[in-house]
């Protein structure tokens, strides 16, 4: 896990809220909630460019800067779960510095929120691959050594 004190404050709210909801269904109907609070993406978005591979549904994924220099995402999926995993993704991240972001263990994340056990292989691969795409364009924003 990276060393960012915003990155960990976000992950241990979202801990917290899961810890909440008590079992895996309630967990997973919070998780497809979250994916309806993102904004969809435009068809123009919709490319080649912004797709993730390692996905079994469609993931795109756009990463944009913002003023600070911090980087922003935005996320869409044709699979509901999916949608939902790519808004706790994009909860965690998404506003944070480069450097923050290149480090971040993903399925760190999902182990502290009671998530890898629970998620099917495909979609643990999915989430591992929007993890390193995110990281990736984070560490393409690092300024060079």
């Amino acid at each position: 896990m990276t060393d960012s004190a915003a990155l960990q404050a976000r992950l241990q709210d979202l801990v917290e809220t899961f810890d909440l909801l008590g079992d895996w269904e309630e967990r997973y109907r919070h998780v497809i909630d979250l994916g309806r609070s993102l904004a969809p993406l435009s068809d123009a978005e919709r490319t080649e460019a912004n797709r993730v591979r390692g996905c079994a549904s469609q993931v795109w994924l756009v990463t944009e800067a913002a003023e600070d220099g911090g980087l922003v995402f935005r996320g869409d999926s044709d699979a509901h779960i999916v949608r939902g995993l790519i808004a706790l993704l994009l909860y965690l991240v998404s506003g944070l510095q480069p450097a923050e972001i290149a480090g971040f263990d993903a399925a760190a994340a999902l182990d502290r929120l009671g998530l890898s056990g629970n998620l099917s292989s495909q979609r643990t691969n999915g989430l591992a691959a929007m993890a390193e795409r995110i990281r990736k364009d984070a560490r393409a924003r690092l300024p060079a050594a």
